[in-house]
C-alpha cells in the first residue's frame, strides 16, 4: 500500500533533517552548504576536519552562515578519543582515569572545561560521554573509554559529566545504549551479542543510563549490539523493543522515560552495514525510534547523504516507514 505523502519537498526536507553526516576537508564543501539550505540540520565533525581551534571556529561559522540553527556534532571524549587534539593527543583525562580518581566534582569540572572549549569553537553537540560499564575485560572497543566496571561508579560519573558538559552549553549524547561494555566483538567490524538476562541488564548496563536521563542528558546514542533478552532478531539501533519499549517507555512501565534525541551510532559500521546496508538500516532505525542517523566516520560524501535521503523518502512512499515517524 502506498502512502499519500504531503509533498516531495516536505518529505525530502524531513529526510535530510534526520541525518548527521560527515564530510572531508577543513572547510565546508559546496554540496554540504547546498544541502543545509535544502533541509539538512546537522553535521558531524571528525579529526580530518580540524587543524586548530581558530580553524574550527571559522568552519562552524561558515556552516552557520548557511543555516543559523545547524547542530554541529563531534566525538570528543577526552583520553583516547579526541577530534579537537587528534594530532597531539587529548589534554583531558579519559573516563577510566576519572573513574579511578572517583571525584565526581573533578569529572564535572573536566567536562565543563571541555564543553567550554567546544562551545567556543561553535560545537553544540558532543557524542559523549560513554556510559558503558566495562564488565568484560576482553572488550576490544570500550576499555579505557569506560569510567569502570562498577555500575554505580559509572552512573555517578556519567551524571557528573552530563551536568558539566551541558553547563557549558553543549548537549551531551550519552552512549552506547543499552550498554556496550559486556562485548568481546567490536561493532565497527561485526555484530556483538550480549546474552545477559533482563535482570542483569537492569542492575548493570542500565544503571548509568538511568542516571544520565535523571541528569538531563539531551541525547542518547544507540549501540549496534544484539541483546536477545530484549530483541532476538535486531540490534538495539534497529529495535523498537530497545528504543521505544525500553528507552522511551515510562519509568512506571520499567523503561527509562527518556524524551530527548535518540542518535544512532555510525551506520557504516559493519554491525549494521554488512547485514542490512546503510539505506535499509537507516530506515529501520528511524522506524524503531531513532531520531538522528549518524554517518560520516567512514562514508563522508554527498552520495551517501543522497542515498540515505532517498531511501527514507522511498520508504515513506512505500508505506514501510510512517510519515509521522519521519516528521
Amino acid at each position: 500500500m502506498t502512502t499519500l505523502a504531503r509533498g516531495s519537498d516536505t518529505l525530502t526536507r524531513d529526510a535530510l533533517a534526520v541525518l548527521q553526516p560527515g564530510f572531508t576537508g577543513t572547510t565546508a564543501p559546496d554540496w554540504l552548504l547546498r544541502r543545509l539550505g535544502e533541509g539538512l540540520t546537522s553535521v558531524g565533525l571528525f579529526g580530518r576536519n580540524i587543524t586548530s581551534p581558530e580553524q574550527l571556529a571559522a568552519l562552524t561559522a561558515q556552516l552557520r552562515a548557511e543555516r543559523a540553527d545547524v547542530l554541529v556534532a563531534i566525538d570528543e571524549e577526552g583520553g583516547d578519543v579526541t577530534r579537537m587534539e587528534v594530532r597531539t593527543g587529548s589534554s583531558f583525562p579519559g573516563n577510566l582515569a576519572l573513574g579511578a580518581v572517583d571525584d565526581t566534582a573533578l569529572t564535572q569540572t573536566v567536562a565543563r572545561e571541555l564543553g567550554r572549549r567546544l562551545a567556543e569553537c561553535g560545537v553544540n553537540l558532543n557524542w559523549a560521554p560513554s556510559a558503558d560499564v566495562n564488565s568484560n575485560p576482553d572488550n576490544p572497543v570500550i576499555g579505557v573509554r569506560s569510567f569502570g566496571a562498577d555500575p554505580h561508579l559509572v552512573a555517578r560519573h556519567t551524571a557528573a559529566y552530563v551536568r558539566g558538559l551541558q553547563a557549558a552549553g553543549v548537549a551531551a549524547c550519552t552512549k552506547h545504549f543499552p550498554g556496550h561494555g559486556d562485548t568481546a566483538v567490536d561493532s565497527h567490524h561485526a555484530l556483538p551479542r550480549i546474552d545477559a538476562d533482563l535482570a542483569t541488564l537492569t542492575t548493570r548496563e542500565l544503571v548509568p543510563f538511568r542516571a544520565a536521563v535523571a541528569a538531563g542528558t539531551k541525547a542518547v546514542m544507540s549501540a549496534h549490539i544484539l541483546l536477545p533478552a530484549l530483541d532476538p532478531a535486531r540490534p538495539a539501533t534497529l529495535s523498537p523493543a530497545a528504543l521505544h519499549g525500553l528507552l522511551r517507555a515510562p519509568v512506571s512501565e520499567g523503561g527509562l522515560g527518556f524524551e530527548g534525541l535518540v542518535v544512532t551510532d555510525g551506520m557504516e559500521m559493519r554491525a549494521i552495514s554488512a547485514a542490512y546496508g546503510i539505506e535499509r538500516g537507516s530506515v529501520l532505525a528511524i522506524a524503531a525510534g531513532a531520531d538522528a542517523i549518524c554517518v560520516g566516520g567512514g562514508l563522508a560524501d554527498e552520495d551517501t547523504v543522497l542515498r540515505l535521503r532517498d531511501a527514507l523518502v522511498a520508504a515513506v512512499r512505500a508505506g514501510e516507514l510512517p510519515e509521522a515517524r519521519l516528521a
